[in-house]
């Protein structure tokens, strides 16, 4: 009897169903695979949502899914971000959220759809995967899959790098995490770099964060941040209502032992945002915090042994004096006096020489490697 050909189905989403299907696949997708960590539905429903996430202020989305043979076989989102466009004087288009089964043809569809969308507005260059925003979520996993993600970082099937290319894409960028363990951590030398910069700069003061003031501390941390990152690839200044939605939601799992401002004679210069690795919570919670995983997250809280340094910024004209050595160090010695074992550090750019010889000074090793691809249209 001969066999029926497979037939693809590509999709606009419009429905609410299917929003809700586009959000779910991923649980689906990756059920059996030990080392995915099941991100909030929540915050999953927010980073696509138009009315509630400030990131669309100044972008456009539409979503796409893909079916073979009537079985949901990934996804896609074509990505505008205006006020990239508008800073890099160009005219690129992102993807996101991509997920797809392990068939070339599924993926070559997914980003034709995108592309073809992207290509009417105008756009000559693609850009991604970023989830929605570069601020966000961003790369494929390329090089730790046995590894599990730690807080808002992502996770990929090891296919992914071949489909992509095999697509037309070329790497444009990879994106570093180290690892840095109790074990690995020359204190000594951590000692003699700190005794040096106090001495280079004696007005250096590192102090925690203020939650209760939190409002006051988002604005100089977003001053400094749109100052120190200005020169970065793929930078684009924040908004303030972006700051404020990060703010929000990191309110809630920001640590002040991991959260420092760092003041030179009083002004500040530098900061550095380390958080509590919750996904240590998260694997056992499926995505969903109600009706009991608010109580899983509380009762296990204190067995969680690992940070991630997510957000780091000093003045340009105080990069290279140590001063982020010396907020790392603040973070790590903290941690250890809270029995925490190891922090993850990134993601750096691998074009960041200053920044990787930083997280190598204090003891850390390459732990993952995430890939950004680009295409002209």
């Amino acid at each position: 009897m001969k066999e029926r050909p497979n037939t693809h189905e590509i999709s606009i989403i419009t429905s609410d169903e299917d929003r809700k299907e586009f959000i779910k696949f991923p649980y689906r997708h990756y059920s059996h695979n030990k080392y995915w960590v099941a991100p909030l539905l929540m915050e999953q429903k927010k980073l696509i949502d138009e009315k509630k996430n400030p990131f669309y202020n100044n972008a456009e989305i539409v979503l796409f899914l893909a079916k073979l043979n009537g079985e949901i076989a990934g996804r896609i989102a074509a990505i505008i971000d205006h006020r990239y466009n508008d800073y890099h004087k160009t005219k690129t288009g992102f993807f996101g959220f991509f997920e797809s089964i392990d068939n070339q043809n599924t993926a070559n569809l997914l980003f034709k759809v995108a592309e073809d969308w992207l290509r009417d507005k105008g756009m000559e260059n693609i850009l991604g995967p970023s989830n929605p925003g570069m601020m966000d979520e961003i790369g494929i996993l390329v090089d730790g899959f046995e590894k599990y993600p730690s807080i808002l970082m992502p996770y990929h099937k090891p296919y992914y790098d071949k489909l992509i290319k095999s697509t037309g894409y070329e790497k444009e960028m990879d994106l570093l995490t180290f690892l840095v363990t109790q074990s690995s951590v020359d204190r000594e030398r951590a000692e003699r770099a700190v005794q040096i910069v106090r001495k280079r700069l004696p007005g250096l003061k590192i102090r925690k964060i203020n939650l209760r003031k939190i409002k006051d501390e988002v604005h100089i941390i977003r001053e400094i941040f749109n100052e120190a990152w200005k020169n970065n690839w793929g930078f684009i200044p924040l908004s303030e209502e972006e700051f404020d939605a990060l703010a929000a939601d990191l309110k809630t799992i920001v640590d002040d032992d991991f959260a420092h401002v760092a003041e030179l004679d009083g002004k500040p210069v530098g900061f550095s945002i380390a958080l509590p690795d919750y996904n240590q919570i998260f694997r056992k919670m499926n995505g969903r915090l109600l009706p009991f995983g608010i109580f899983k997250l509380l009762w296990n809280k204190r067995k969680i042994n690992k940070i991630r340094t997510a957000l780091m910024g000093v003045l340009p004209e105080h990069q290279g004096k140590g001063i982020d050595v010396l907020m790392h160090r603040e973070a790590i010695q903290n941690g250890l006096k809270k029995d925490f074992y190891s922090s993850e550090v990134g993601w750096i750019l691998e074009n960041n020489i200053q920044m990787l010889r930083v997280a190598e000074r204090i003891g850390g090793t390459v732990d993952k490697r995430y890939r950004m691809y680009s295409k002209k249209l």
